[in-house]
């Protein structure tokens, strides 16, 4: 059969057009092809990281919880019971899939060593103590103890903290505890979990 384009589509609206008027009704195929795909998965809830509106989701994962096996994500929506989008999702939420199963998503942290033109893996130790030695670093050597009068300031105004906007309450105050305890007066937090 050699049908054209032109004729496919006829086809496919005639086919429309005469399911309706027989009274066929595609809500339950619809319903029912949603309920296949999800229908063996484990839902996870979870908070959109894009911005401060902090919409709920659920993420569907497939996987078997064997130890040392990643689940694979097989879809996201929104979270019907959460009260503030109520099972809505903006275009970047609704994209949270094709993010989280990137192939260039970064798994290990990295690092570009002074004069070097690529980026190489490293483990999750040595990228805490780098960070951790770069700090301790740059608070010795930039530490400020008195202003321009002489009075006590005790602060380091060469670092700055910024929250992500996923994180917890919990998680904000000990890491904004964490950054005064420093001296660090510069920071700014998204806490709303």
């Amino acid at each position: 059969m050699n049908t054209t384009r032109r004729r496919f589509i006829q086809i496919g609206i005639g086919g429309g057009v005469a399911a309706s008027i027989l009274g066929f009704d595609l809500q339950k195929a619809y319903a029912q092809s949603k309920e296949l795909k999800i229908a063996r998965t484990t839902e996870t809830r979870s908070t959109c990281p894009y911005c401060a509106v902090s919409c709920g989701i659920i993420i569907h994962t497939l996987g078997d919880k064997a130890k040392n096996v990643t689940a694979q994500v097989v879809h996201v929506e929104g979270d019907p019971d959460h009260p503030i989008n109520r099972g809505t999702l903006c275009p970047k939420g609704s994209s949270l899939q094709q993010d989280i199963m990137n192939e260039r998503r970064l798994l290990k942290p990295q690092v570009r060593r002074p004069g070097s033109d690529h980026w190489e893996d490293i483990s999750w130790d040595a990228a805490i103590d780098g960070v951790a030695r770069h700090i301790k670093k740059l608070r010795d050597d930039t530490f400020v103890t008195a202003d321009s009068q002489g009075r006590p300031v005790n602060r380091l105004e060469s670092l700055a903290f910024i929250g992500g906007c996923t994180d917890t309450n919990e998680f904000n105050y000990l890491a904004v505890k964490s950054m005064r305890s420093l001296g660090v007066v510069y920071l700014e937090n998204q806490a709303r979990v």
